[in-house]
């Protein structure tokens, strides 16, 4: 017998620990299968709603944020890209990636919420920040990654040229505002739990387990 869990995931596509916890939250519904059943949705967050068209270099902007060195970024790459790699996730940044504004990829994350395909939308868009250093905020890429995972193209292209969803993705970004969520990623079960951060997988198993038990 499992419980069924409902589990919003709000999360950034610019965040690496956002790519980091869906992978080791995949991993740990594997492994509690025998006692959970989950649906997940995703929430808009975005890390760094003001960044401008062109982006920025992920070095200059998170040193600039955090006053890290070469040496301290460097490292910061190399703890990224192991935890990743555990997880089955390839993140290929580098001294030369840049971030890029992603409300756009949000709202059509938004648009495919009930075509049964947003999670692969978010892993395939996870790929795209990560794994192929691609513009994310671009309208290609973010339609590519939408055909990629069997979503029509046209409408995906019509989405993001109308405009379509933002006032839904401002209103769900301010609605997890107001419930506290402050850091990304955040995993909230059946509205009443929540598990901060890129968890290890096992942590997120252990978590999974308790809350089934509690009903």
């Amino acid at each position: 017998m499992t419980v069924q869990l409902e589990i919003d995931v709000v999360s950034d596509v610019a965040c690496p620990w956002c790519a980091i916890g869906l992978a080791s939250l995949e991993e740990a519904l594997r492994r509690a299968a025998d006692v959970v059943n989950a649906r997940l949705r995703f929430q808009p967050f975005e890390l760094n709603p003001g960044m401008h068209p062109e982006g920025e270099n992920v070095d200059e902007f998170i040193g600039g944020r955090y006053g890290a060195g070469a040496a301290q970024l460097a490292a910061m790459r190399e703890n990224v890209r192991s935890r990743a790699a555990a997880v089955g996730f390839t993140i290929n940044q580098h001294q030369g990636s840049r971030i890029y504004n992603t409300f756009d990829a949000h709202r059509l994350l938004h648009w495919s919420r009930d075509s049964g395909m947003q999670h692969a939308l978010k892993r395939a868009l996870f790929k795209s920040n990560f794994t192929d250093n691609a513009d994310v905020s671009d309208h290609e890429v973010l339609i590519a990654a939408a055909s990629a995972v069997g979503l029509d193209a046209a409408e995906a292209r019509a989405v993001l040229a109308s405009g379509r969803y933002a006032a839904e993705v401002r209103q769900a970004e301010q609605l997890w505002l107001s419930r506290g969520i402050q850091a990304v990623p955040a995993i909230v079960v059946n509205d009443r739990w929540l598990i901060s951060g890129g968890q290890p997988p096992e942590q997120f198993e252990s978590a999974l387990r308790e809350i089934a038990k509690a009903g």
